[in-house]
């Protein structure tokens, strides 16, 4: 009799656990696509196509659009994301972080406060690409994030302006 009573209840617990296992299935993150000039689109899908498996020690995550010259590692998603726009604050006397000798501009608020999302952009590459850090991978996964692009930027993309 034991036996027929938790088979009843079995349907029902996996009824109720459903909910909590989809709330980490939160899918593909979106990606915005940019608008690009033959050149750079042939340089960022080179570039997207040697992103690495882990990135920050986190695991590669579908995107969406799947053939968007980006990437996404964990949840919350650190994206990466080639051919974006000039950031807002960058010229030619901004301050720059370094690593393997490429330059990441990074927004001076951003700098001391370890609660904001963090935002790196190789900005002197063209095409430029861009790394969005949510503030929980702080601090360590911005320069891991650099460390590990850096050979890829250099590979793929022209440097233009040297963001030191």
């Amino acid at each position: 009799m034991p036996r027929h009573g938790r088979s009843r209840l079995w349907p029902l617990a996996a009824l109720l656990a459903l909910p909590l296992a989809l709330a980490g299935c939160t899918g593909p993150v979106e990606v915005d696509v940019p608008e690009l000039p033959d050149a750079d689109r042939a340089a960022c899908a080179a570039f997207a196509a040697d992103l690495p498996d882990t990135l920050a020690d986190e695991e590669r995550v579908d995107i969406e659009p799947a053939d968007a010259p980006a990437a996404a590692y964990g949840d919350p998603a650190i994206v990466v994301r080639c051919g974006v726009a000039r950031p807002e604050g960058f010229d030619l006397t901004a301050a720059c972080e370094s690593a393997d000798g490429v330059g990441y501009y990074i927004p001076d608020e951003q700098y001391d406060d370890q609660g904001l999302d963090l935002t790196l952009t190789a900005a002197g590459y063209r095409p430029r690409v861009e790394v969005s850090i949510p503030a929980r991978y702080r601090p360590n996964a911005g320069p891991a994030a650099m460390a590990a692009l850096a050979p890829l930027v250099k590979r793929h993309l022209t440097l233009v302006d040297d963001c030191a």
